[in-house]
């Protein structure tokens, strides 16, 4: 069957994804002085306005003003912001859920995983590439005071079987100087942007592939004064870029006690190693929890008709290399370290230096 998919991704001088990293910078603060804080700090942003609001239970001294200004200046912004704050602890309810004989769920919840044999990275490979065009927008606009951190893509690729054909369309928009021409934008951003990302993937690329740079022609307002942002509204964009499912909570913010994150991770860990110990070309795994229990009350997996061997067998290797368990899971994708900034843009999934992306040594 064929058919047409398109991934996107976004800058972290887009709003939401401001407010991500910001959130997650908070998070590693709080994890660098102490290991066992319960963090859900979020924030919001719109013109020169930052709400920072949630909840934190830490020993951890935290400068959230410092950080947040910090960030909005590497962003970019020139102008100084209002920081509005409202924080308390974690509730005690949901606190003696967690701490028990063993560390338990903090709330219930759905988180998926996703793996596709389709790249190097076991994911799609709209997303792959959507993602790569925003990190070497990133490099690229460090280079010139002519363009700015706001910025959106997407990418379309024709399918067949389930397998990637032909890239169909490239849709950049970059926020811009108004001293630029079009031609003038759409020249740098083809040149220093999308054709040192597309020099991997030419085999993917037809004489009918479509590029669309800057298609509103005009991006001068960009950020918080040209939207508003807050942390969680880009899953899409964190995880499999539409073709794997998503959960019913977002990553940014949560510590490792809190399974919207760490349990979408190790879905993703557990199906990215079914996948790439050769048992199925694709595979989605859900995972559901509930509050005040340390391991999921239900595991479904999904090879789409491509497991390689039956599917109980499939269900066996996971039982026998992977624990569910939330103190396992933390244990064993080392997820008390501040390494949550990063995760921000660009993508939770796919990218090397993570431990949730290793490959297994298995039984």
């Amino acid at each position: 069957m064929e058919k047409i998919i398109t991934s996107e991704s976004v800058n972290i001088g887009h709003p939401d994804k401001t407010c991500d990293t910001i959130a997650d910078a908070f998070l590693d603060e709080a994890l660098r002085q102490d290991k066992d804080s319960q963090m859900a700090v979020e924030c919001a942003i719109k013109n020169d306005k930052l709400f920072i609001y949630g909840e934190a239970t830490t020993k951890a001294k935290i400068d959230y003003e410092l950080i947040a200004r910090d960030i909005l200046k590497e962003i970019g912004y020139k102008n100084d912001f209002t920081i509005i704050k409202e924080l308390s602890c974690q509730s005690p309810d949901i606190a003696q859920a967690v701490k028990r004989k063993e560390l338990c769920a903090g709330d219930q919840g759905i988180m998926y995983g996703y793996a596709t044999n389709e790249t190097k990275e076991f994911m799609p490979l709209t997303i792959v590439i959507a993602h790569k065009l925003m990190y070497e927008y990133e490099k690229f606009r460090h280079t010139t005071d002519k363009f700015f951190a706001d910025a959106k893509c997407q990418v379309s690729a024709r399918y067949m079987d389930s397998q990637p054909k032909e890239i169909t369309c490239i849709l950049i928009s970059v926020s811009h100087s108004d001293s630029l021409t079009e031609n003038e934008i759409r020249t740098a951003i083809q040149s220093q942007v999308i054709d040192k990302v597309l020099e991997e993937y030419k085999r993917y690329l037809s004489p009918e592939t479509k590029f669309l740079i800057n298609p509103s022609g005009k991006f001068t307002i960009w950020g918080s004064f040209s939207d508003s942002g807050c942390v969680g509204r880009k899953i899409v964009v964190d995880s499999y870029g539409g073709e794997g499912k998503v959960g019913g909570g977002c990553f940014s913010s949560k510590n490792a006690t809190k399974v919207d994150r760490s349990g979408a991770y190790y879905a993703r860990y557990v199906a990215k190693n079914i996948v790439a110990h050769n048992l199925a070309s694709r595979c989605e795994l859900q995972l559901s929890y509930a509050i005040g229990l340390p391991s999921p009350i239900s595991i479904y997996i999904e090879c789409f008709d491509t497991n390689k061997v039956p599917m109980q067998d499939i269900y066996d290797f996971v039982k026998n290399n992977f624990n569910f368990s939330l103190s396992n899971i933390i244990d064993e994708l080392d997820l008390l370290k501040p390494i949550y900034k990063q995760t921000a843009c660009y993508g939770h999934f796919g990218r090397e230096n993570f431990p949730w992306e290793k490959i297994k040594n298995i039984k």
